[in-house]
């Protein structure tokens, strides 16, 4: 039950084109729950369907990203009184198949689902007290959502290996110094920085080039430099027949900025990428 008259999920369309997701449960620290992950999913499938949309910023209200999955929701689910709802729910890995630019922008505390959530974002920005931590081992649970293969591509093997097996709190800039940060920025910076980061995107990169990028970037993972090589050839072919080709090239010759199109806005459709 939401405990508050705001949605639990604020979003919010800049002008350029970036939509900022804001977790808002700060009462909660933001910690999960049912009502949120279904929310989380509608907005996501808003946000990739709306040519309008370019990019999306992810924060959390107050002084938390996401400590994870509400005690409460916990201490039901451990029980048994209040089974999570798995088998009635997609697989928590929507940010895997979007295909537009998404930032985090990590304020606080970002643990268990939060801190799975934070790494299937395209770019991490933090604070330097942001604390980071897998937090499964300590539950008694798994590294759940894929954050097995996720993390050590991240970080490492022995830096992920660490993370997940001790469940072991990190600082911003801890994280930022083994990878799982791009850009460290003091907190009164932070959701600007991340919102100008994104803007720029939106600005300046075509969406369906974009798109293609992060479908080569999920799928090259499980691939050979060869396959790579000539997946990317494919693709290429491809995007070089879409106008968003012909427009970077002439606003480059002009000196202009370039005026792409919306994803499914022309011939550039969407591109989904591998979860």
């Amino acid at each position: 039950m939401n405990e508050h008259a705001d949605p639990v999920i604020l979003s919010e369309l800049t002008g350029d084109g970036v939509m900022l997701l804001t977790l808002n449960r700060p009462e909660r620290h933001n910690a999960w729950t049912l009502e949120m992950e279904l929310l989380y999913n509608e907005l996501f499938d808003r946000a990739e369907a709306d040519p309008a949309v370019r990019a999306v910023v992810l924060t959390g209200a107050g002084r938390s990203f996401c400590p994870g999955m509400d005690m409460s929701v916990l201490d039901g689910a451990s029980s048994g009184a209040r089974p999570w709802p798995t088998d009635r729910l997609p697989p928590r890995t929507r940010p895997m198949s979007f295909p537009k630019p998404l930032v985090a922008a990590v304020n606080g505390a970002c643990a268990g689902i939060g801190f799975n959530q934070a790494l299937m974002c395209d770019v991490r920005f933090a604070v330097p007290g942001a604390k980071f931590a897998a937090a499964f081992s300590a539950r008694g649970l798994v590294a759940e959502d894929g954050v097995s293969w996720l993390l050590p591509r991240l970080v490492g093997y022995g830096n992920a290996s660490d993370l997940l097996l001790s469940s072991r709190r990190i600082t911003g800039t801890e994280a930022e110094a083994m990878g799982l940060v791009n850009r460290l920025v003091e907190p009164g910076e932070l959701l600007p920085a991340a919102l100008a980061y994104a803007t720029e995107l939106a600005r300046s990169a075509s969406p369906y080039a974009m798109s293609l990028i992060k479908r080569q970037l999920a799928d090259d993972q499980a691939r050979s430099f060869t396959e790579s090589r000539d997946t990317a050839a494919a693709l290429l072919a491809t995007a070089k027949r879409a106008p968003d080709y012909r427009e970077g090239v002439r606003s480059f010759i002009e000196r202009r900025q370039p005026e792409f199109a919306g994803l499914g806005e022309n011939a550039s459709e969407p591109v989904e990428a591998s979860s």
